[in-house]
């Protein structure tokens, strides 16, 4: 059986880091992409970069190849599905992890100086285009790029990563209002992808232990880490009646107990609700 060739657009840090290393377990080759390498800039001059990611993809099991990308820019992104095509042949799974929000966010305010949670009658509204510039269009470019080969293949998996926002407010209206987007973003796809056997689908974790949680002391609030994304998306990929799932937003830990997989401490961390 070939492996699954996957892309995970963002993937030097947080839940796209452990996504792939979550496909990495399942033997994938793994396309690790973001702005931040060894090679050049690095976000916000943090650590992480998509080497890093990449040579922990080949130490758990899978195949890394690190690829630099702006994911608000449509012409490299097209330029990178257009590389993996060349090398691969195919790609079976993407997945967009892209949020840029939270760039120059100190866990309380923002860079323009706006309040997490304040009232949005009393802030700039300069917070919403950057929300869906750096997190909405990057999903929208994957899934464009990637469509046409999965549609011609008659399969795939497109996954946006995003947050549950049916039955709860997220905090702050610009992010609840950018995830909103998201997830109808990932419903509207699946309507247009589902009659070529392709699926798309928005991923819903929880309050996940990224580097910047646990850099801010905040791990023990967290309700699982990065890897338990990542087996999400793994169950995924290989369910051939992942169909079923096809413009919902599932939740990590809903799916945890479906398909049997469990956080990297053995254990299945109950549903977040803010």
């Amino acid at each position: 059986m070939e492996p699954i060739v996957a892309l995970v657009a963002g993937a030097s840090r947080g839940v796209g880091r452990g996504i792939a290393l979550g496909l990495a377990e399942a033997g994938a080759i793994v396309i690790v992409t973001g702005r931040s390498s060894e090679a050049g800039p690095r976000t916000e001059g943090r650590r992480e970069t998509v080497e890093d990611t990449a040579r922990d993809v080949e130490a758990t099991g899978g195949r890394g190849h690190p690829y630099i990308c702006d994911h608000t820019d449509e012409r490299e992104v097209d330029g990178l599905v257009s590389w993996a095509l060349r090398r691969f042949g195919r790609i079976d799974v993407a997945v967009s992890s892209v949020w840029g929000g939270n760039e120059g966010f100190d866990g309380d305010t923002f860079p323009d100086g706006s309040r997490w949670g304040t009232p949005f009658w009393r802030r700039p509204t300069g917070l919403m285009g950057r929300f869906q510039e750096t997190g909405v269009r990057p999903a929208l470019l994957l899934a464009r790029a990637v469509a046409p080969a999965m549609v011609s293949a008659k399969r795939g998996l497109i996954g946006f990563v995003s947050f549950d926002t049916s039955a709860f407010y997220l905090g702050d209206v610009f992010y609840d209002g950018a995830k909103h987007a998201l997830n109808r973003l990932a419903f509207a796809c699946a309507q247009e992808l589902r009659p070529h056997g392709v699926t798309a689908l928005a991923l819903s974790p929880g309050r996940v232990a990224t580097e910047r949680v646990r850099e801010a002391g905040e791990a023990d609030a967290a309700s699982e880490t990065p890897l338990f994304v990542g087996r999400a998306v793994a169950a995924l990929a290989h369910d051939p009646d992942v169909m079923r799932h096809a413009g919902r937003v599932v939740a990590t830990a809903d799916l945890a107990r479906q398909y049997g997989f469990t956080d990297s401490d053995g254990r299945v961390p109950e549903r977040f609700r803010p």
